[in-house]
């Protein structure tokens, strides 16, 4: 008869060296290196590299404090951010809490609407011309030949055109005035910069191991473009996209205070072209002009910071890593005064039995 096997006895821990239960994991969990970890964890490690990024961190706290109010925002205004009133030019008060316009319209709930407004095009224009910019940079970047220099000539051509003055113009001619018209002549003007810096990185990717691995085992072309080096520019396309996201906002806002957008949809660059064409600041009411001022600053050096965040990560030469904290400094002193502790005791019982 066959004799099953037995399973091994557990060994005792010598005398004085009792085991607690746990430990062993708890050594291996705190003795895991970054690299390890990366490894096994690599989108919490990413998180976790992003989270500890302050500016990145600080930049998130407020683009997402304006996506908040851009989407919750309105349905708690109940006061038509058009409605005319007696109370003009009334500065801050509780009762308007950041005073009215010449023609008595609440600033407070204009504001809050047009955050919607603002943040909705001007996010869906940066998603656009990103999108632009890495179809015509990739393709250019990948197919070479002719593909590549009617692209270049095109990319070229618009680096050198002046992208505002020629929205400016763009939107001067066009019949149909509002935030779709301006978008899109955003859009049309602003892809050329991208999409150069992604045709050069494109470049020096098409001849990499790993493309012409897919090139060999008979991948098409426009999978090799967007699932093996498109994944590659992820870093370069979203710092982009944040860029251009910026530069959009700003721009909208330049074009609707100069009147070339549709006057009665309120967003921040009306609220700026009602305030000029009713002389705020000649009247002293700086709070007219002040609180969308604001507002672009505040969402702009988030975006930016958000850029900061994404270019640390991206490049480890410029990655800070988070201080550690005193009670894990104190932890770690102690645990090698222990081990240095015990070594020494160990080598003074070897030499006194040898003695």
């Amino acid at each position: 008869m066959a004799m099953l096997p037995q399973s091994p006895e557990p060994v005792a821990a010598p005398t004085g060296q009792p085991q607690e239960a746990g430990a062993g994991s708890t050594a291996a969990a705190e003795g895991a290196t970054p690299a390890a970890l990366a490894a096994e964890r690599p989108w919490m490690t990413l998180w976790r590299i992003f989270t500890l990024n302050r500016k990145a961190m600080v930049g998130m706290c407020i683009v997402g404090f304006f996506f908040l109010v851009a989407i919750v925002g309105p349905f708690f205004i109940h006061t038509d951010p058009s409605a005319l009133s007696n109370d003009v030019l009334m500065p801050p008060s509780p009762k308007h809490w950041l005073g009215t316009t010449q023609t008595g319209q609440d600033i407070f709930s204009q504001l809050v609407v047009g955050t919607r407004v603002s943040i909705l095009w001007g996010m869906a224009t940066g998603l656009v011309v990103t999108a632009i910019s890495v179809l015509v940079g990739l393709c250019a970047g990948y197919l070479g030949g002719i593909v590549d220099e009617v692209l270049s000539l095109l990319i070229n051509v618009f680096l050198v055109l002046p992208s505002f003055p020629l929205a400016v113009l763009l939107a001067a001619y066009v019949p149909f005035k509002g935030p779709l018209t301006v978008a899109a002549v955003i859009a049309l003007t602003s892809w050329a910069y991208q999409a150069r810096v992604l045709r050069a990185q494109t470049l020096s990717l098409r001849r990499r191991d790993f493309v012409e691995a897919a090139r060999s085992s008979g991948e098409s072309t426009w999978r090799i473009i967007f699932f093996e080096i498109f994944p590659n520019e992820i870093a370069i396309v979203a710092a982009g996209f944040v860029g251009t996201a910026i530069y959009v906002i700003l721009a909208a806002a330049g074009l609707e205070f100069l009147g070339l957008g549709d006057v009665t949809v309120v967003d921040w660059g009306t609220m700026f072209y009602w305030a000029q064409n009713n002389d705020a600041l000649l009247l002293g009411a700086w709070w007219w002009f002040a609180a969308p001022g604001l507002c672009i600053a505040l969402l702009g050096a988030g975006l930016a910071l958000i850029n900061f965040g994404i270019d640390e990560i991206a490049n480890p030469r410029l990655r800070s890593e988070a201080r550690p904290s005193k009670r894990l400094l104190r932890q770690m002193l102690a645990r090698s005064i222990g081990a240095g502790a015990g070594t020494g005791a160990a080598s003074l019982g070897a030499s006194r039995s040898l003695g």
